[in-house]
C-alpha cells in the first residue's frame, strides 16, 4: 500500500474543513480512502511546492494500514525516494523511548517514582532554585535558593524537575544554561548530569511543567540504577523485545548512512542548542533527543502502546505500569502550574512521558481527537498520535523543522475529518 508521490506534480493544497465532527467521535470510527487522498494532496504539494524534502505517513487502525504512503525523496542532493527503511531523527519523540523503558525498570524495582535523584546522582542533593529578583530600575538578578523539597524522578519524568533548556525562552536561568556551554566537548551522561547539576533550576521542583533535560538526568538515573549504559538498557529492555534493529543513538552503517532523511538546506537549523549528527559517534547518548529510526521500527512502537503495553505476545509494561505512563500527572490538584512554554498544549495533560488529552481545550471548535489520546513530537517534524479509543495511531516522519508545526496540524485535521461512523 506504500506509494511515492512524485515530487514534480503541482498540485493545489488540500483546504482544511471546519472542525465540527472531528472531536470525540463515536467508537468505532472507519476511514473514507476518499477523505484519506486529501493527504496525499496535501504533501504532494508540500514536496512539489519546495517547503519540503518529502515526508512518510502511516496510519493503522484494528492492526492494519489504512493508510501508508511516502512523498519527495530523503534529501534534495541524491534525490533517493522516502520509504520505510529511510532513517529520521527523531529529536525529542526520543523522549516518549527513554520514558517507556523508564517504566520498564520501575515496574522490576529499580527505583521508585518517590526516590530522591540525589540518590542516584549525589551531586543533585546541593542543587539551588533561580529565582528572579526585579529591581526598582527593572534589572533582574538570579537569587539562588534552596529547593523546598529534594528533587524525584517522578519530577524527571513529568518535566516538573526545574531542570531546563537553555535555547528558548529568555529568563536568567535559561541564560545561566546557554553561558554554561554544557555540550562542550566528548562527555557521556555521568559527566552531562554533574554539568546540570552545577545550574540552578528554573523552578522549585514539581511546581511547573518546564521542558528540557529532565530526560537525560531521567536517563544517567537508570544507568546507575541498573550498572548499564542507556543503549545497552534500551537495547534489551525495549529495542530487540519490539525488533526496533535500525533504532539507536548513531548510523555507523555506511551503507545505512546512505539512507539518513535530510532536511531542505535552507532550512538545516534544528534551533536545539547542539548539533545532532548520528553519523558521528560521541560518548553522550542523549535520551531526550538524540534517536534516530524508521517508520517500519516507530510503528512497532506505537503498536505497542496502542495495545497497552504488549508486543506480539511480548509484555513490555505491565496494565497498571501502562496506566501510570498514560495517566495525567499535572493536572487540577497537582500542584503544578503551566505557563507559556506548556508544550502539551491546550487540552492535554501529561503522563510520565507522553502528553494526555484530559479535556476539548478553549478553542471553539475543538481541535480534532479523543479523550485519552497520546501523543509526542520533535523538533526536526517527527509527530505521533496513540487514539485507543478509534484502535487507531499514525505517525509523521520528516525532517521539517520550520514547517512542521503548520504541517502536524494539517495532518491531524485531515486523519479526523476522513473519519466516518
Amino acid at each position: 500500500m506504500l506509494r511515492t508521490a512524485a515530487a514534480g506534480a503541482v498540485l493545489l493544497a488540500a483546504p482544511l474543513a471546519h472542525a465540527e465532527g472531528t472531536y470525540e467521535i463515536p467508537a468505532g470510527a472507519h476511514f473514507s480512502q476518499e477523505k484519506l487522498a486529501k493527504i496525499s494532496d496535501f504533501f504532494k504539494n508540500e514536496v512539489a511546492t519546495g517547503k519540503i524534502p518529502g515526508a512518510i505517513v502511516l496510519i493503522r487502525q484494528h492492526g492494519k494500514p489504512v493508510y501508508h504512503e511516502a512523498f519527495g525523496v530523503q534529501d534534495v542532493v541524491s534525490k533517493v525516494p522516502i520509504s520505510d527503511k529511510t532513517i529520521f531523527r527523531l529529536f525529542s519523540m526520543t523522549k516518549a523511548i527513554t520514558s517507556v523503558v523508564a517504566m520498564e525498570l520501575l515496574q522490576e524495582g529499580k527505583y521508585k517514582l518517590d526516590d530522591p535523584v540525589s540518590k542516584y546522582i549525589p551531586s543533585f542533593a546541593n542543587v539551588k532554585v533561580g529565582v528572579e529578583k526585579k529591581a526598582e530600575d527593572g534589572t533582574k538578578t538570579l537569587e539562588l535558593v534552596p529547593p523546598n523539597r529534594p528533587m524525584k524522578i517522578v519530577d524527571l519524568m513529568t518535566h516538573t524537575s526545574g531542570v531546563t533548556y537553555g535555547f528558548y525562552g529568555d529568563s536568567l536561568v535559561r541564560k545561566a544554561y546557554r553561558d554554561a556551554n554544557i555540550y562542550a566537548g566528548d562527555f557521556d551522561l555521568a559527566e552531562f548530569a554533574e554539568r546540570i547539576a552545577k545550574l540552578p533550576l528554573h523552578n522549585q521542583p514539581g511546581a511547573l511543567w518546564q521542558y528540557g533535560h529532565s530526560t537525560d538526568i531521567l536517563a544517567r538515573v537508570m544507568e546507575v540504577a541498573t550498572g548499564e549504559k542507556l543503549s545497552t538498557i534500551e537495547r534489551e529492555k525495549l529495542l530487540d523485545p519490539l525488533g526496533m534493529k535500525d533504532t539507536g543513538f548513531f548510523v555507523t552503517d555506511p551503507a545505512k548512512q546512505k539512507l539518513m532523511a535530510e532536511p531542505m538546506p535552507n532550512d538545516s537549523d534544528f534551533r536545539v542548542g547542539h548539533i545532532n549528527d548520528p553519523t558521528k559517534v560521541k560518548k553522550w547518548e542523549s535520551a531526550s533527543g538524540g534517536m534516530v529510526s524508521t517508520m517500519a521500527d516507530y510503528s512497532r512502537f506505537a503498536q505497542m502502546l496502542l495495545n497497552g503495553g504488549t508486543f506480539e505476545g511480548k509484555t513490555i509494561l505491565k496494565p497498571e505500569t501502562f496506566k501510570e505512563l498514560t495517566t495525567d500527572h499535572v493536572g487540577p490538584g497537582s500542584g503544578v502550574d503551566r505557563d507559556y512554554f506548556y508544550f502539551p498544549g491546550d487540552g492535554f495533560g501529561f503522563g510520565l512521558g507522553l502528553a494526555v488529552r484530559t479535556d476539548p481545550g478553549n478553542a471553539k471548535p475543538p481541535p480534532p481527537g479523543d479523550l485519552g489520546e497520546l501523543k509526542w513530537d520533535g523538533a526536526s517534524g517527527c509527530y505521533f498520535v496513540i487514539d485507543r479509543k478509534q484502535d487507531m495511531f499514525f505517525i509523521l516522519l520528516e525532517q521539517t523543522p520550520t514547517e512542521r508545526q503548520r504541517i502536524q496540524r494539517t495532518l491531524k485535521q485531515l486523519i479526523y475529518e476522513a473519519m466516518e461512523n
